[in-house]
């Protein structure tokens, strides 16, 4: 199937108008906010012998930190510019990226058929695609992870939205990395308490473990307050 036209040109466009620079994109958070903390949920219940694929990638920040803690990763995004962008951050190639739209499942086929049973990292993902794209995201988590794999999702929560409403009100309008988003029509906190952990289940995806989180931004409010997005966490194994 793959993702629809409009939504792939908003990531294509969004990561094109990026610059190099870390934290440039509101969700670049340090890995020791976002995959350091994720991991140690994680690994618990991981193999950590098999590699790890980062969906949704984007410049790759995740990725590389996780390379350290696994036989290998590999960060897959949507947009060519924004594997673009995790390339030239990794000149010393600690990480391999990949273009990947999860929604085609042919392509996600293809690559678990390449790498074999492999661990998944997915932050944010679900929640801001297209909803008639959000089984396919998640049936991409279950078809790579085989057999003997474990993954880690989080997504944000609809609070998410009244967060990123009172961020968008400041005298000045968004701050600027908020309004980047809204500008290249990206959706955060699109789906609602019930759909993520539906999707996963139907994608016959167990739920070994979740919890309530906050998935820190990198853009604050005019007071200097850190943007924290209210989330939900899953590990995951197959059904």
């Amino acid at each position: 199937m793959g993702v629809s036209q409009p939504y792939r040109e908003a990531w294509e466009g969004y990561w094109s108008a990026t610059s190099d620079a870390p934290g440039e994109a509101i969700w670049d958070a340090d890995p020791s906010l976002s995959a350091v903390p994720h991991s140690a949920l994680l690994l618990p219940y991981a193999d950590t012998s098999l590699p790890v694929v980062d969906l949704g990638c984007g410049n790759g920040t995740q990725t590389r930190w996780l390379a350290g803690r696994f036989a290998g990763a590999l960060g897959v995004d949507l947009s060519h510019a924004a594997i673009a962008h995790a390339r030239r951050a990794d000149p010393e190639g600690v990480a391999a990226y990949e273009q990947l739209d999860l929604a085609d499942g042919d392509a996600v086929r293809a690559l678990a058929g390449r790498i074999g049973d492999t661990n998944v990292y997915m932050r944010a993902v679900i929640h801001q695609s297209d909803p008639e794209a959000r089984p396919a995201v998640a049936a991409a988590v279950a078809t790579l992870l085989g057999t003997r794999g474990r993954a880690f999702v989080a997504e944000l929560t609809p609070a998410s939205k009244a967060v990123l409403q009172q961020a968008a009100q400041g005298p000045q309008g968004p701050p600027p990395k908020l309004r980047r988003v809204f500008e290249h029509g990206l959706k955060p906190a699109g789906a609602t308490d019930e759909e993520v952990p539906e999707v996963l289940r139907a994608a016959g995806l167990a739920t070994l473990d979740s919890g309530d989180t906050v998935l820190p931004q990198t853009e604050r409010l005019p007071d200097g307050t850190r943007i924290d997005l209210p989330a939900r966490w899953f590990v995951l194994a197959p059904g």
